[in-house]
């Protein structure tokens, strides 16, 4: 894969790259209405194909901010033209790596030392390559080591990079006044958050040791000695990333054994901890050769305060789905509901998110719920095509919920998508053996 020898750091190279990969979009636009003019059945595919990949080409080289909400969006797969999502979840894997070079001079800025003076084996080529970072693989004193490092000047450019990307995600969710800037604002601490690696190292540990209850579950040791505020130095973990092992010709045992294990690692930390794992795509998860499941990032984690965690979870249950006057409260508490709204608005989104919810919390309400079950996904692949379809919706703000909603639908709606891959069948409630 062809490496990178310099990525844009500066305001303006940076946004001179984004202009160039809006002309881009530009062109393809324009190449589709001239099709639609002499064929108006022509589909959008192409179109979606097209920006798709120049939108990717243009983020790859940027890496940080700008790759990272395409990463997240990747995960949306039922909210996205097809397109989109599969080039988005390169962002996972396949960006291009920082030439050798640079590597040694960024870890000779963020280390003081070169790495051949730190290890005794360093493999100059990277193992993984992503929007923040890459790994590389190392050892020392006999032990196999996983080497983070964090590209040049991702931290300095988050504000800016989301300034830049923010006018094509209004336009995509339909965000309309001043309140989406509390949805950017949390996504701009969060990055700054995932771009500091004490910070990581600290809650790795913590989050690691909370969980070491659950069986089935592993983790990476962390080397505190060998990390710093951009690197971050852990064992190297042995297995398939969770995508790859779902390819596989597993048995449902296997899937169960593993669903399970992901499952009550996620409930434990909601439940238990009030803090989650927000990052829930398979890169961050391996399965080892002993059919243990290895989560090995903790960058983004999501604490939960009690103000949105109470109506939260009041609002999964089926008796407050059903009682009117609780389920409209909930919608107020959540900030679904705003005392602006219009009697349209407010007819429209009650009924849009009593429908919703009442789909999505569906697993929390049975003692079992099999996530392989093609009837639950076609279900919000229906209700994802006819709300976004629909003219109406266009019309009004699409600003709707407490900004705590966006990290914790992207955990739930990533826990789900990886269930599914596993074809899981999970005892809901088994989690509660581990509380205490």
């Amino acid at each position: 894969m062809k490496t990178l020898d310099k990525i844009p750091t500066g305001k303006i190279e940076r946004a001179g790259k984004l202009v160039k990969t809006g002309v881009r979009i530009g062109g393809n636009y324009a190449k589709y209405y001239g099709k639609k003019l002499v064929n108006p059945d022509h589909s959008k595919d192409e179109l979606n194909e097209d920006n798709a990949g120049d939108i990717y080409d243009g983020l790859k080289s940027l890496k940080g901010s700008a790759l990272k909400v395409a990463q997240m969006l990747s995960m949306e797969k039922n909210l996205l033209p097809r397109a989109y999502v599969e080039k988005f979840s390169l962002s996972q894997f396949s960006v291009p790596p920082l030439s050798a070079p640079l590597v040694r001079k960024t870890f000779k800025q963020y280390l003081g030392k070169y790495p051949e003076e730190i290890f005794d084996t360093f493999d100059r080529d990277s193992i993984n390559a992503a929007s923040i970072g890459q790994v590389h693989k190392a050892t020392k004193d006999g032990k196999e080591l996983a080497v983070k490092i964090q590209y040049p000047g991702v931290a300095e450019s988050i504000s800016s990079d989301l300034a830049l990307v923010k006018p094509i995600a209004i336009r995509m969710f339909n965000m309309q006044g001043k309140d989406s800037d509390k949805y950017f604002k949390e996504v701009e601490d969060k990055l700054v958050e995932e771009t500091d690696y004490i910070l990581e190292l600290q809650q790795s540990i913590g989050i690691t040791e909370s969980c070491a209850v659950i069986p089935n579950l592993e983790f990476p040791k962390y080397y505190k000695d060998l990390s710093s505020d951009r690197i971050i130095t852990m064992d190297w973990m042995h297995g398939q990333h969770l995508s790859e092992f779902a390819k596989t010709d597993f048995t449902r045992e296997q899937g169960d054994k593993l669903g399970q294990t992901l499952w009550d690692f996620y409930m434990f930390q909601i439940h238990g901890l009030r803090k989650v794992h927000a990052d829930p795509h398979p890169g961050n998860f391996l399965i080892s050769d002993r059919e243990t499941l290895i989560a090995i990032d903790f960058g983004c984690i999501k604490a939960i305060p009690d103000e949105f965690y109470v109506p939260y979870f009041e609002l999964s249950k089926k008796e407050s789905i059903s009682n009117d006057a609780v389920f409209t409260q909930k919608l107020y508490d959540l900030e679904i509901l705003t005392s602006t709204d219009t009697p349209e608005e407010f007819d429209f989104f009650k009924e849009l998110f009593k429908e919703m919810l009442s789909l999505f919390t569906s697993p929390f309400n049975e003692k079992e719920f099999d996530f392989g079950a093609d009837a639950f996904w076609s279900r919000i692949a229906d209700l994802s095509q006819r709300y976004s379809t629909d003219p109406q919706i266009r019309k009004m703000n699409g600003n709707r919920g407490s900004k705590h909603f966006l990290y914790m639908n992207r955990t739930f709606f990533g826990l789900y998508n990886l269930l599914h891959d596993l074809k899981a069948t999970v005892q809901v409630n088994n989690f509660r053996a581990y509380l205490g």
